[in-house]
């Protein structure tokens, strides 16, 4: 008997026919010997929904207000499937994210997970049920305020809980087959990938490839956690994430983010500090920043580029203008037109001439570079947005990732 977490996205619950398939699969899953403990997501748009809701009754909501609505999405999805499920005979439990005991820091909005303490949820499994737990968010043990963990924190739900319990697998169903060599929206011949891993896909995914939520990924990863990325309408093999892989491709893939903005502060003091003044002032404001450039000092002042998501670029805004004023920087830009290209691969490590092949492919098609970053294992250029996809495309075809063992 394996203990088998299973995490249903949106899309997968969307209707109540979905519901049902999603109910028939967890039902079989379970009849076959396995405890099942169940993630679910909002139905279908239904957080778009809300959210648009909260902005038709005010343009300021309150974070903790915000909170409260959105929760309720996930907690209509945990009660239909906990129904379905007993409609075929199988005893089912919903909880919320608190009644499951996931315990969050006090950020509204963007909680992360501290702990878990699933007693009630090892209750229910000991009692024969699936349990069936709201994901996306969790509770915080001091203020005993509802909160959420952001978009795609269903996954990080998921995988947390299946490290709290000991779970032999998590399997994340969605609405693609899997983990692809880029995204097939924009490339339709990418491949699915038969396997991936932790590192690849912590890259992937903090990249743009939106088909797994990087802190599910790097939960996965510290507690060894496998996760099988697989389509919720069929029942073939998804995309195995797990510690090793049988090969490392030097690119494991191409992935692309268009979500992020570029804030620049022109003119800033080129001394001691000036950098930490910025940066310091959008970490307090909870504003993530990914990339960061600072250009060469010319009579003693310099330029600092630095991308932050669009949904933060409100406070970026505040932030950067009213540091630029205090330290007499010449003013703040924002350029909203820009995208994020990369590529991921764990053969990167041991492989030159990788970056130059890179650019020469983006210049060879005439998309400009503005910014650069890297790891180990990835490189990264922002482009302008609309060179996005043919950016992607370039280098899909001219890296072309290897096939899967099984697909020679």
């Amino acid at each position: 008997m394996a203990l088998i977490v299973q995490k249903y996205g949106g899309t997968s619950v969307g209707t109540a026919e979905r519901i049902k398939r999603v109910a028939g699969r967890v039902a079989e899953t379970h009849n076959a010997g396995n405890d099942v403990v169940v993630v679910v997501s909002a139905m279908g748009k239904g957080t778009d929904d809300l959210i648009a809701l909260a902005a038709d009754v005010t343009s300021n909501p309150y974070p903790r207000e915000m909170d409260m609505l959105l929760t309720a999405g996930e907690r209509i999805s945990m009660a239909l499937c906990a129904m379905a499920i007993h409609d075929l005979g199988v005893p089912a439990m919903s909880l919320t994210g608190s009644q499951a005991g996931i315990l969050t820091t006090s950020v509204h909005g963007q909680a992360e997970i501290l702990d878990i303490r699933a007693d009630r949820v090892r209750r229910g499994l000991d009692d024969g049920m699936v349990v069936i737990v709201a994901g996306f968010q969790g509770v915080d043990p001091v203020a005993k305020e509802v909160t959420t963990l952001g978009r795609g924190g269903s996954d990080a739900t998921a995988v947390a809980l299946a490290a709290s319990l000991g779970a032999d697998v998590c399997e994340i169903y969605t609405d693609v087959d899997g983990v692809f060599t880029a995204d097939p929206r924009v490339i339709p011949d990418a491949r699915k990938l038969d396997e991936v891993s932790f590192e690849e896909m912590l890259e992937l995914a903090g990249a743009g490839a939106g088909v797994l939520m990087a802190r599910s990924v790097e939960v996965g990863r510290r507690y060894k956690i496998p996760i099988h990325v697989r389509s919720s309408f069929h029942s073939g093999e998804g995309t195995w994430v797990k510690e090793e892989t049988m090969e490392e491709p030097i690119v494991r893939g191409v992935a692309h983010d268009s979500s992020e903005a570029k804030v620049t502060v022109h003119g800033v003091p080129d001394k001691p500090g000036v950098a930490a003044d910025i940066f310091e002032g959008l970490a307090g404001a909870d504003v993530l920043v990914d990339m960061i450039v600072q250009n060469v000092s010319i009579e003693g002042v310099t330029d600092i580029s630095f991308t932050v998501p669009k949904a933060s670029i409100d406070r970026a805004r505040t932030i950067a203008e009213r540091t630029a004023a205090d330290m007499g920087a010449r003013g703040v830009d924002i350029d909203s037109n820009i995208a994020k290209v990369s590529l991921v691969g764990a053969g990167m490590k041991s492989e030159l001439g990788i970056a130059s092949r890179m650019f020469r492919i983006l210049s060879d098609h005439q998309i400009n570079i503005e910014m650069i970053s890297t790891s180990p294992i990835r490189i990264s250029c922002v482009v302008r947005g609309d060179d996005v996809e043919a950016a992607v495309g370039a280098l899909h075809d001219g890296f072309q990732p290897p096939a899967s063992p099984t697909e020679e």
